[in-house]
């Protein structure tokens, strides 16, 4: 079978990681071997970018912030995402370089050609990216019920929020053989249970 790279894209509390947690588990019971992953992230100089770019101690030029995403997924498509493929995983990350596009040119107002550029020098591109959309409301109780301390991009308002949402939909409008829409605002068991169907559907 077939190595697959498999990308989980949203909004804050859409679900991106319960959901890739319950799909690594039904693929394993298939016998396929699955690495979870994440963006920024995943190795440790990945992770150090992660903490600069979360944090919010410092106010980055929009080009800059573009860069440095890009700067931590080179070291995790180079580190993570490549062995594990050529090792005969599969890859499921939550986050790839459709939430650079939807956060920092979509809510930020970046330069789409300079996102389009630095895309050309990642690779392997995702086989799958499964698009999570939930309400404003589900995403609130869902980011309260975490109780995690806000982020800067939490921070940034509802106005950015709708942007990013409304950029996630326009890229997978923009790259159908791709991209899959799923809506979460179901039980985590249900909305696992579609994304499986379409994940067996075109690999297994």
């Amino acid at each position: 079978m077939s190595t697959r790279f498999i990308t989980f894209e949203g909004g804050e509390g859409a679900g991106k990681s319960t959901q890739l947690r319950l799909l690594a588990e039904r693929l394993e019971l298939r016998g396929v071997r699955a690495i979870a992953t994440r963006e920024p992230g995943g190795p440790p100089a990945a992770e150090f970018l992660r903490g600069v770019l979360l944090d919010g101690t410092q106010d980055f030029a929009p080009l800059t912030e573009m860069m440095l995403h890009f700067a931590a997924r080179a070291e995790h498509v180079t580190r993570t995402i490549q062995p594990a493929l050529a090792a005969g995983a599969w890859v499921l990350s939550d986050r790839f370089f459709d939430s650079t596009e939807a956060y920092q040119v979509y809510g930020q107002g970046g330069d789409p050609a300079s996102y389009a550029a630095l895309k050309t020098l990642i690779s392997p591109h995702p086989d799958l990216t499964l698009m999570l959309v939930v309400s404003p409301e589900v995403a609130a109780a869902r980011e309260a019920a975490r109780g995690r301390a806000a982020d800067r991009y939490d921070r940034m308002g509802e106005d950015f929020r709708r942007r990013v949402t409304e950029g996630f939909l326009a890229i997978a409008a923009a790259n159908p053989a791709r991209c899959v829409v799923v809506n979460g605002d179901g039980g985590a068991e249900d909305v696992a249970a579609r994304i499986f169907d379409v994940v067996a559907a075109r690999f297994l």
